[in-house]
């Protein structure tokens, strides 16, 4: 007697690539990667170009400093290694549509129709969410964070920062906004795959508020300013998350646990 559910035709029979082929394809959409990568680096160079750039990035620390104050370079190289450096991080952001497309086009073969459902609108909003963060770090949170150490600064000190100090406290920064605000993606990711159900996520509501808190006071200056202005987004954002994952739980069940759910 046969099975009905082992009867039916397995959506990925035939897509099986020899693991050579694999390498290729892997290669082959690096190679992609790159070259996006390039092609927006070089438009970056062209225009803006990297010391304006710079001038961009170091806008929210120079505006809150005292008059006659400027950055400095230590290195000789810097003033032309962060730049570079700078240009690079930008082209790669403008780049990153075309990064996670390479990466959906070589996962997709391997998925089922009802996870691609879920995959693509993932990667979507995953990368509008890291912009929004990295975009509510600079245009908020910088100008407030700087404003609140030279308040705290002695009138004896003149503030004079490095360029590849200040280049690596901005990228920390970056990452930290831009990896809070993923949150919601996270949580559907967990809800989705059935390692935490919607209740227990609820429920956990309370320890996340704690989390949150915890998380900002190691990866942010030792300010209120910026704590709360990763923390409060976490809170609001893990929110959005549990709401979001009943919502893909809804609409992107397999075929044979939508009829289940259904009956």
């Amino acid at each position: 007697m046969s099975d009905p559910q082992t009867d039916k035709p397995d959506e990925l029979a035939g897509t099986e690539q020899p693991f050579v082929q694999h390498l290729m394809e892997l290669r082959d959409r690096m190679i992609r990667v790159v070259i996006a990568i390039g092609i927006a680096a070089g438009i970056l160079a062209i225009w803006p170009g990297p010391a304006v750039l710079f001038d961009l990035l170091a806008a929210p620390l120079v505006d809150t400093l005292p008059k006659g104050a400027s950055l400095i370079a230590t290195s000789v190289i810097s003033p032309f290694l962060v730049p570079l450096k700078i240009l690079l991080m930008a082209a790669f952001m403008l780049a990153l549509p075309v990064v996670l497309y390479q990466v959906w086009a070589f996962v997709a073969p391997g998925l089922y129709t009802h996870e691609k459902k879920l995959v693509m609108p993932l990667v979507v909003s995953s990368t509008l969410l890291f912009f929004v963060g990295v975009a509510f770090c600079y245009f908020f949170v910088f100008g407030q964070v700087f404003k609140f150490i030279q308040g705290f600064a002695p009138k004896s000190i003149v503030a004079a920062p490095d360029i590849e100090a200040y280049l690596g406290f901005v990228l920390s920064m970056f990452l930290a906004f831009g990896m809070a605000f993923e949150v919601p993606i996270a949580v559907v990711v967990l809800a989705r795959m059935n390692i935490v159900s919607i209740e227990k996520l609820k429920s956990f509501r309370g320890y996340f508020i704690v989390l949150a808190f915890v998380i900002a006071a190691i990866v942010t200056p030792p300010d209120v300013v910026s704590q709360l202005a990763l923390a409060i987004p976490m809170c609001i954002l893990y929110e959005v998350g549990i709401w979001a994952a009943q919502l893909f739980i809804r609409h992107t069940q397999a075929p044979d646990d939508a009829e289940a759910a259904k009956s």
